[in-house]
């Protein structure tokens, strides 16, 4: 089993997705919150599960993909660190 740890950056991408999706429904926008966050848990079992991010070229860097939004997440021996939460139509940096 493997530790998840989540970056600051991840944070505020989770607070920036609850805050626009609840413009319309704060209970869809909890919702929501509550699935990304239980596909990050799916990851204690199959840190592995994620494909390798086609931009980058470190293959420690993979992603789940939830709704429009990638997890992007780094996976060495038993950590995973959970790097961003970013809506795939947007351009990685």
């Amino acid at each position: 089993m493997v530790k998840i740890k989540w970056t600051k950056w991840s944070f505020k991408d989770l607070r920036a997705i609850y805050n626009y999706i609840s413009m319309d429904s704060s209970f869809y926008a909890t919702r929501f919150i509550q699935k990304l966050i239980s596909r990050v848990d799916q990851l204690i079992e199959q840190p592995e599960s994620g494909r390798i991010v086609p931009e980058k070229e470190d293959t420690s860097i993979r992603e789940l993909i939830e709704g429009n939004y990638r997890i992007i997440y780094r996976f060495q021996g038993e950590n995973v660190t959970i790097l961003r939460i970013h809506n795939s139509a947007r351009k990685i940096k």
